[in-house]
């Protein structure tokens, strides 16, 4: 997959050009489905779908029909697969952005709890508790009991800290 340009770099080169037709032709817009970048997603981390679906606690054809386009999930059915998939806030953000939903924002005091969580490897599980915790509305409509199986990668090996959520790798 090739370079992407920043952000920045693309707003230097709109805001600098001498009109916008031609900005408009040297740049693609497209965005890739959620199906798409989930697939691609599954293989840059080997990850199998089937288990993707079960740690996301989502319905089996659900989950199958939201991978392969049939259906378009929830902002929250995108966090779910997200925190199974263990993403990157940057991966989680371009997945939400891929459904049509809003992205992430720090300033909103449940996305915090669920960045943080992002940010420190946390389960599905436990961003369910630590919103719960607050009073905040969990990304699952239930709180799963059992301990959750952490995804089939380097971050097994990583350990917990203190919260249960997996350490950064460095």
């Amino acid at each position: 997959m090739p370079d992407k340009k920043l952000t920045d770099e693309l707003l230097n080169e709109l805001l600098d050009a001498p009109n916008i037709d031609g900005y408009i032709k040297e740049h693609d817009f497209a965005t890739p489905s959620l199906s798409d970048y989930l697939k691609q997603l599954l293989q840059e981390k080997g990850l199998e779908r089937s288990r993707v679906v079960r740690m996301a606690d989502l319905n089996e054809t659900f989950g199958y029909q939201i991978f392969t386009g049939v259906r378009h999930p929830s902002r929250n059915k995108v966090l779910q697969i997200a925190f199974a998939m263990a993403l990157t806030l940057k991966e989680t953000n371009r997945a939400l952005t891929a459904a049509g939903v809003s992205v992430l924002n720090c300033k909103d005091r449940r996305d915090a709890i669920i960045i943080f969580c992002i940010d420190r490897g946390c389960s599905l599980q436990k961003v369910n508790e630590e919103l719960y915790r607050f009073g905040e509305e969990t990304v699952s409509w239930r709180l799963i009991s059992e301990p959750a199986e952490l995804p089939n990668n380097d971050a097994n090996e990583r350990g917990a800290d203190a919260m249960g959520c997996l350490r950064p790798a460095l």
